[in-house]
């Protein structure tokens, strides 16, 4: 019995060496400002084999990370909808500062930076073994009115105001 733990042992050690190092990639971050100045949150990502471990023998947890992420930031706390292995959704209550204006408001989202994340994933005991990419392909922000701000492969998201036109 004790040959075959260690033959197991030996075994994944040789995958987690011989495997490359791929690891948590961001693909996508879609943040839907709501009138009120709420935010949906969605980020989509792939793990490495490494991470998904992590994940299966609860080390760590993707959407926890993010949770956490954007309750620093915020006054309410934040509320995970929805979490996979491969995407996570969060609620961020009063994401936006909302300016009442006379025919229009300005909606004004603050700068998003996932530098943190990545000191967060270099704490695992699997860091040396990934290299995490925490810029998502695309960024995206929502406004009510339909707008999209785009980005491409960056890591922080500076702010952005946008005027909305109420209805008198």
């Amino acid at each position: 019995m004790k040959h075959t733990h260690l033959i197991l042992m030996c075994l994944a050690l040789t995958v987690c060496t011989v495997m490359p190092a791929q690891a948590f990639e961001a693909k996508s971050l879609t943040i839907t400002i709501a009138p009120d100045g709420d935010a949906e949150i969605n980020m989509q990502y792939e793990l490495s084999f490494i991470e998904q471990s992590a994940v299966f023998f609860k080390i760590t947890d993707p959407a926890a990370e993010l949770k956490k992420a954007f309750d620093s930031g915020s006054s309410e706390p934040v509320t995970v909808t929805q979490a996979t292995s491969s995407s996570a959704t969060v609620i961020v209550p009063a994401f936006a500062t909302i300016h009442k204006g006379a025919g229009k408001n300005t909606i004004v989202t603050p700068s998003v930076s996932f530098a943190k994340a990545e000191e967060v994933i270099n704490s695992y005991w699997f860091a040396p073994l990934v290299n995490p990419d925490f810029s998502p392909a695309v960024s995206t922000v929502v406004f009510p009115d339909g707008y999209r701000a785009e980005f491409q492969d960056v890591i922080s998201l500076p702010p952005i105001s946008r005027p909305v036109f109420t209805s008198p």
